[in-house]
């Protein structure tokens, strides 16, 4: 490991996926000789490692870029080292560095908002992150144009906790729902080799990490990367495949895509024992035509068999949900079959948020023509609901 006096604070926002990048990152700058620090005053770099799946989030990282931007380098000495009365400030130039889908989805614009950022690096070429502060001066420095992470990120060492963490199974995704920013944030689907990921795993377990929790945007469509005559590995094979890693106590995977959902899969994960019975499978809206608008390649109907089977084959499962509601055109009727499917079906949990259109999607491109008080009106409604139904499943 090489030596470097320098300190990085890492601030993090958004999914799972942000987590291991953030630890990723971490890993391949402790190998770089730099130390990492929990507050930004005792940092020389500030890394924020954004999202932009909801504007909620980003509105998050402008306000602390805005922060971090209000105080001048002597100021920020002043303010967060409290120097006595007398005593003679030393300056710092902090490096403040804007990274993940935020970096992405806004490139150049980032600096034209906000000249304190120094670099702006996409979720693809995080692997650059070291190279970029090293070199880094007076230059603005964007890196956002990778297609596929090189393998050896994944497998530094680092973690931020002693007994769990989160493996990549894939990157980006191809289903382009029309609301949803990802794939034109991180890219389409790319798998890893399950050879890679079972590695990764083993190296975990060798640190005494005793839980995994395999990650993707859509996890369901997973198939291995087939080099030469090597035969490919689905997703269900891949979980028979870390099921069968000593030192493993429980493992789980998010997030699933209900229209690459099978009952096989629901067999799989009854017979796994190591396997957790816990499924995240986002519905985003109980209505059919919204479902239509929104890309999402199922049906209601196709949605509740799905729910009827997997609760029948994995006994005491749990089940988890996404919900959107105020999306573009949204009646009162689409949204009262939002209603009544929560309530029939009665989620252990749901995560619901209020639309908000994000850049390049297709539902951007129409009228956001829901007055902010129906979408928060909405958005208790569903969420009062699911706090009743999770109270009462706790009783």
């Amino acid at each position: 490991m090489k030596e470097n006096k320098k300190k990085v604070y890492l601030k993090y926002w958004g999914c799972q996926m942000n987590v291991r990048d953030s630890e990723v990152i971490c890993g391949l700058l402790k190998k770089e000789g730099y130390g990492l620090v929990n507050e930004p005053d005792k940092a020389d770099i500030i890394l924020l490692n954004t999202c932009s799946v909801r504007e909620h989030a980003e509105d998050k990282v402008w306000s602390e870029i805005g922060r971090i931007g209000k105080l001048s380098p002597l100021d920020f000495v002043q303010k967060t080292h409290k120097i006595k009365t007398g005593e003679t400030p030393r300056p710092t130039n902090k490096i403040v560095g804007l990274v993940g889908c935020m970096a992405q989805a806004y490139k150049q614009k980032v600096f034209d908002r906000a000249p304190n950022v120094n670099f702006v690096v996409g979720p693809s070429d995080i692997d650059k992150i070291p190279g970029i502060i090293n070199r880094l001066s007076t230059t603005k420095i964007r890196e956002t144009e990778g297609t596929i992470r090189p393998e050896d990120i994944y497998h530094t060492g680092f973690y931020e906790k002693r007994n769990n963490t989160y493996v990549v199974v894939s990157e980006g995704c191809s289903n382009y729902c029309s609301y949803c920013v990802v794939p034109y944030v991180r890219g389409d689907l790319k798998n890893r080799n399950h050879k890679d990921i079972i590695r990764e795993v083993e190296e975990a377990v060798g640190k005494g990490i005793t839980k995994i929790t395999l990650l993707g945007q859509n996890v369901n469509a997973y198939l291995s990367k087939v080099i030469s005559s090597q035969p490919s590995v689905n997703f269900i094979e891949l979980l028979k495949l870390v099921n069968q890693i000593e030192g493993i106590e429980e493992f789980s995977f998010i997030t699933s895509h209900p229209k690459d959902t099978s009952v096989e899969l629901f067999r799989v994960m009854a017979s796994l024992g190591k396997l957790k019975k816990s499924l995240h499978l986002p519905i985003q809206s109980g209505s059919d035509r919204i479902l239509a608008m929104m890309n999402r390649g199922y049906t209601k109907k196709f949605y509740l068999e799905l729910v009827t089977n997997y609760r029948k084959i994995v006994k005491d499962s749990v089940l988890s949900t996404d919900i959107i509601v105020g999306y573009p055109q949204e009646t009162d009727k689409d949204f009262q079959e939002t209603f009544d499917l929560v309530k029939d079906i009665e989620f252990d949990a749901a995560y619901i948020f209020k639309y908000s259109a994000r850049p390049n999607t297709k539902a951007a491109e129409l009228a956001d023509d829901l007055p902010r008080a129906v979408k928060e009106k909405r958005h208790k409604i569903i969420l009062d609901l699911q706090k009743g139904i999770s109270k009462k499943k706790r009783c």
